[in-house]
């Protein structure tokens, strides 16, 4: 059913001049002039087509017709009062639900959400596997993680990493190229997986070198599982944190972007 136009304006300058019967007062707490709230007045007037307000020796004064619709109307505003907390309640929920594609949800954000949650038991994470670019109109997401060159249309934040890094399971072992989709050798390489994580552990297992993010390196670097053949290099792409703009603004979203993006 269509619903009519509703000139809410006119209505919470309606609630406020019957509360106070002065228009002078009623723009004091509106933060608008007196002469704005009888606009407004008389604007809805011709809307409804009824007479709001009079004026007589002893001030203003309702009319019956505006007396009639006054409890239905606070009623009203009440409900959409608590409409707009019941939307705020999602902002002060401990549950984010995260799209991650599964290499990277793997061997770098599963420890850091562990960290994170150690620090507040009450978190709760949902995390959904998102090799491609995360729909955010068809799941219920808080913020999504992808591999490219900027944040696309949604609002976003590098995380930050030091670039590509070629790493093998050692020197000797380094000749054949592993290559992953996205990757600089995915074309020319004589094998190939299906994501950089799959790479990095092609590589440990001896297949060759793989170049891949640093960021996902970074842990078997550090237990010796690999070696890195040279130094990480700079790279145009690389993972960024999104969303759209009413769920980026979120309290939860900005705490758990500032926590992971550094």
């Amino acid at each position: 059913m269509k619903r009519t136009h509703l000139p809410l304006n006119g209505l919470r300058v309606l609630d406020a001049a019957a509360r106070h019967l002065s228009f002078t007062r009623a723009a004091d707490e509106l933060a608008v002039t007196p002469a704005a709230v009888g606009q407004q007045i008389r604007a809805l007037e011709d809307t409804l087509g009824v007479v709001l307000f009079r004026r007589t020796t002893r001030g203003l004064e309702l009319t019956p017709e505006g007396e009639a619709g006054l409890a239905p109307l606070r009623d009203g505003f009440l409900q959409f009062e608590e409409a707009v907390r019941a939307m705020q309640a999602g902002q002060s929920s401990k549950s984010l639900t995260i799209a991650a594609p599964r290499d990277l949800t793997e061997k770098w954000l599963m420890p850091r959400l562990a960290r994170i949650a150690a620090s507040d038991p009450e978190l709760r994470f949902v995390l959904l596997s998102a090799d491609e670019e995360a729909d955010f109109t068809q799941a219920n997401l808080d913020l999504a993680i992808r591999w490219g060159e900027g944040p696309g249309e949604h609002e976003g934040e590098a995380i930050e990493s030091e670039g590509l890094v070629t790493v093998a399971a050692s020197v000797d072992g380094a000749a054949t190229a592993i290559g992953w989709p996205g990757g600089p050798e995915d074309a020319s390489a004589p094998v190939r997986v299906g994501d950089a994580g799959l790479a990095i552990d092609a590589a440990a297992a001896g297949l060759g070198r793989a170049t891949v993010p640093e960021l996902l390196a970074a842990g078997d670097l550090a237990t010796g599982r690999l070696v890195a053949l040279g130094d990480p290099v700079p790279s145009r792409q690389g993972y960024w944190l999104v969303a759209p703009t009413p769920q980026w603004r979120q309290k939860k979203v900005r705490a758990l972007v500032e926590a992971l993006a550094g």
